[in-house]
């Protein structure tokens, strides 16, 4: 062994977590642990590609895996486990590494976010550059492929399909030799059994881990002889095989399944009633709420023992002594193993299956929390989201039924899951359709909602196509005033936000408001909500009077309410502190923004993605009041963590980026600020269209930064181009038209030709002041500059007259000590940026 394995087998694991317990009684396989050992390479430096280990059910292949991770930990720094069986759930498991490779967790960043950092962690090899990964039933390989980590660390996949040997090395891993059967038997039950008694039940057993492991429990908790086991299994193998079993799953692991549910049935035969449910369930842990709460949900099958608690806690008693079910009281969850619940899926009966897979829609319906944006109910929902593809949840046409399958994408939404929900999404349209037919308001609610996520992917020519039908059917099917329809409708409007059609989305959210304040009232969660929207829209067309009035209203009754989540009001706040702003009154929101971003910290988390963008927020309301470095400093940790969190093409991290620019040019660092502008600009053409208004807004900055660094004549071409794209999509008093033009004006000037540069400050400096007053920050940029354009072309008495009364109204608004007052008394022009807001 080389000098560094010998100090990497010396070196303790920083991380060993979710790995099962080492089974004591694990023999045999020493063939494979050296095939995996060698595959892998765990000694070497290398990359290398993961391994799967491929075979059918109940060979063994979780306790190989668990297995060579104790007998190898030292070689790795990382150790981490995965359920794969729910390709949904493996985004969480993966999230759950993120504090232990030093990044923020889920609960501040969403699921997906954090997964998404996990995989770049770990292929970039900081923190850990040795690390194991292993994903434990990964039965569908395109679904998981794309969390699969590459790099210097390494994979284990444990599954039946064969078909990841299309995609990795696999190792074939079968039942066990005829002496590990023996041995592993052995050793469990000690002097109760001979090696003839154990060939003898190996025989029976053919040999499969999983049946001998089952088998020996049974033996052990019931003391009954060798003999009497497997005549009982003989006596039961002609009717398993008349049940048409799966070819997957051997004839003996039937027989000994077959064995423990005919102990029960003599014992208490309401528990194989439960346990036949239990089959209906997915392999995940079933939440023991799900059999208390939903006991009003369910039919006659499952409602005499569930209406029953001591009958209900001797069946699962029962189960839990003959190893049945798996009961972890910690987290208050039974499990029943997949090959189980096929067995018994398989022996019931046609009807009674559908009639328990009913029953079992109804109590997942039954005990599911009401509402997916709340996120203290999340882990409720994570339990429940397990069973939802396996349970067939898809195809039940109760409405309750099908409002949990939506809330459950709801929640896969919200949590930023958006491949999950789409996915999920795309299934429930094609059935729902097939059912009910394309204009049912299921199948239209479910278009909604693959809408929003669309919105979520940046997907928004696709998001509005799919709203406005789905819009359409809405009211065609069951008027407009419906609440689903209302609901529809603010869809709507959001994925027109999304295409930049400010105004048509605030001519939509203003009847919207209008209908909710009919339908629900003036003060319900929906009509607040519908404020909020409208107040954005206000915003995003540059009436900010409008948007701060809404706002200040719908903050007031959310800070006041009870049952308002911190995120929505953190939300609601910062919109409000924002809009205070480009209202002009940059010290007062200011102060709010601080607030805000404080509250954020303290009640969600530095690194939540609401309080990332109140600390965007805060910081570009600090450098609009002068306070420059404190800006910078909190701008570059919020890009950092935007980055880190959602990488570059996000519009969270595009946003952060060019207000980052913005202060890095304000501080004169130009050529740095120039370069991340750049970065930043690059992405917005394909995440927003080159027509949006962002996209031309954004070249405000570039056209700025392009003078600064010594091209007027280009910063002029940026600058017209984006002027003409502003003017065609806004209008030209819009704000961020009017702040194309004062750029434009300091590039005339620039240039040298102060008489353009006059005549289109005189016209801007009109416009600014009807649209938002002599004192709004815009008119003070406008009317200094244009001073120094009639200074320029002679007019010098009308220069000093408007001079004078805008350091009069800046020393009033902004405070005599504020760095562009002084610039302005120095003889400096002023420059205009666009900082983008969320949609």
């Amino acid at each position: 062994m080389s000098e560094n394995s010998h100090s990497m087998a010396a070196r303790a694991p920083q991380v060993w977590e979710r790995v099962p317990k080492r089974n004591p009684n694990f023999t045999g396989r020493a063939d494979l642990l050296l095939s995996l050992r060698k595959s892998i390479s765990p000694v070497t430096a290398v990359v290398a590609q993961p391994m799967a280990l491929q075979g059918l059910g109940g060979v063994g292949k979780t306790q190989l895996a668990v297995e060579y991770a104790w007998q190898y930990r030292s070689h790795y720094d990382l150790v981490w486990w995965v359920s794969a069986d729910q390709p949904m759930l493996v985004p969480s498991s993966l999230a759950a590494m993120a504090t232990a490779l030093g990044l923020p967790p889920a609960t501040s960043t969403g699921v997906e976010q954090a997964a998404q950092s996990v995989l770049r962690a770990l292929q970039s090899g900081v923190p850990y550059r040795s690390w194991l990964v292993i994903f434990d039933n990964a039965e569908e390989p395109d679904l998981i492929k794309d969390y699969i980590p590459r790099g210097t660390g390494h994979v284990i996949i444990t599954s039946r399909n064969s078909r990841w040997s299309d995609y990795e090395d696999t190792v074939a891993v079968d039942v066990f030799k005829r002496e590990e059967s023996m041995a592993f038997l052995l050793k469990r039950l000690g002097s109760a059994m001979t090696e003839p008694e154990a060939n003898q039940v190996a025989e029976v057993l053919g040999d499969l881990p999983l049946a001998l492991e089952q088998a020996a429990a049974l033996l052990l908790r019931t003391l009954m002889s060798v003999d009497e086991y497997v005549s009982l299994v003989k006596k039961r193998t002609g009717a398993v095989l008349s049940l048409e079993k799966s070819p997957t799953y051997p004839q003996s692991m039937t027989a000994a399944w077959q064995v423990s549910v005919s102990q029960l049935e003599d014992r208490v035969p309401q528990a194989v009633e439960l346990l036949r449910c239990c089959a209906f369930f997915g392999p995940e842990p079933i939440p023991r709420d799900v059999f208390r709460r939903g006991n009003r949900a369910v039919g006659p099958r499952l409602g005499k023992i569930l209406s029953d608690p001591i009958m209900l806690t001797n069946a699962l008693s029962n189960l839990e002594r003959l190893a049945l079910v798996k009961v972890e009281p910690s987290t208050r969850t039974l499990q029943v193993h997949r090959l189980n619940q096929a067995l018994l899926r398989d022996e019931t009966s046609p009807e009674d299956r559908e009639e328990l897979r009913h029953e079992v829609h109804m109590l997942l319906a039954g005990t599911a929390p009401s509402d997916p944006d709340d996120t203290a109910r999340w882990p409720r929902f994570e339990e429940l989201a397990a069973h939802l593809e396996p349970s067939g949840v898809i195809d039940c046409t109760v409405p309750s039924v099908r409002t949990f399958a939506l809330d459950l994408v709801r929640y896969l939404y919200v949590r930023g899951s958006y491949r999950q929900a789409e996915a999920l999404l795309n299934q429930y349209i094609a059935k729902w359709t097939e059912a009910s037919g394309a204009r049912h308001v299921d199948v239209l609610a479910a278009r909604i909602h693959l809408g929003l996520v669309y919105l979520g992917l940046t997907f928004y020519t696709r998001a509005y196509e799919l709203m406005s039908e789905a819009l359409q059917g809405m009211i065609e099917t069951i008027g407009p005033e419906r609440l689903e329809a209302l609901w529809a409708k603010n869809g709507n409007a959001g994925a027109l936000r999304g295409r930049g059609e400010f105004f048509q989305a605030r001519q939509s959210d203003q009847e919207l408001l209008e209908a909710y304040e009919r339908v629900t009232g003036p003060q319900s969660g929906e009509t607040l909500q519908a404020r909020n929207n409208l107040a954005i829209d206000y915003a995003l067309t540059s009436d900010y009077d409008a948007a701060g009035k809404l706002l200040q209203d719908v903050y007031l009754h959310r800070s006041s309410a009870e049952g308002v989540g911190r995120r929505v009001l953190l939300s609601t706040w910062t919109n409000l502190s924002r809009a205070v702003r480009l209202g002009g009154q940059v010290q007062v929101a200011t102060d709010m923004a601080e607030e805000a971003y404080q509250y954020g910290v303290a009640q969600l988390g530095d690194d939540h993605p609401i309080t990332l963008l109140a600390a965007k927020d805060y910081a570009i309301s600090l450098r609009r009041s002068g306070r420059l470095p404190e800006a910078l400093e909190l701008l570059r940790d919020t890009h950092t963590r935007l980055e880190r969190l959602y990488g570059d093409v996000h519009a969270d991290t595009m946003a952060a980026a060019l207000g980052l620019s913005n202060a890095l040019r304000a501080d004169g660092e130009v050529a740095e600020a120039l370069q991340l502008a750049k970065r930043g600009l690059d992405h917005y053409p394909d995440v927003f269209g080159p027509n949006h208004p962002f996209t031309h807004a954004c070249s405000i900055n570039l056209a700025l930064l392009t003078r600064l660094n010594g091209d007027p004549a280009k910063a002029r071409q940026i600058s017209e181009r984006a002027l003409a794209g502003l003017t065609e999509r806004l209008g030209a008093d819009h704000d961020y038209t009017v702040s194309c033009a004062i750029n434009l004006q300091n590039d005339l000037a620039a240039l040298g030709l102060h008489d353009e540069a006059r005549r289109l400050g005189e016209e801007n400096h009109r416009r600014i002041q009807a649209a938002f007053g002599p004192d709004h920050y815009l008119s003070l940029v406008c009317a200094a500059n244009l001073s120094f354009d009639l200074r320029a072309t002679g007019s010098e008495r009308e220069a000093e007259r408007l001079l004078a009364d805008t350091t009069r109204r800046m020393d009033a608004v902004l405070g005599r000590d504020h760095p562009e007052t002084l610039s302005v008394l120095a003889g400096e022009r002023l420059h205009s940026d666009f900082d983008p807001p969320p949609i």
